[in-house]
């Protein structure tokens, strides 16, 4: 079985946001849903909770959003100060 990106989910505080998904993704979010419940074992009843690691995996693996949060968090360098 393939190893997913997406592993058990944790249970932070969320915060509420409403989308709209193309139909075609939504499946694929349901479809992907049932791959995590019988990978982890994992029961995952609405597939809208896989949204946010999702996210935070696709961030997380950006390399240009990586160094973009790097140069913003940097202090300055040089000039005359």
């Amino acid at each position: 079985m393939a190893r997913l990106k997406i592993g058990t989910l944790s249970d932070d505080k969320p915060v509420k946001m409403t989308l709209e998904l193309p139909a075609s993704v939504h499946r694929d979010l349901v479809a992907y849903a049932k791959a995590v419940a019988s990978e982890s074992g994992q029961s995952v009843s609405d597939p809208g909770k896989l949204v946010a690691p999702m996210l935070a995996r696709f961030m997380a693996t950006d390399r240009g959003f990586a160094r973009l949060r790097r140069s913003l968090h940097s202090p300055p360098t040089g000039g005359d100060g």
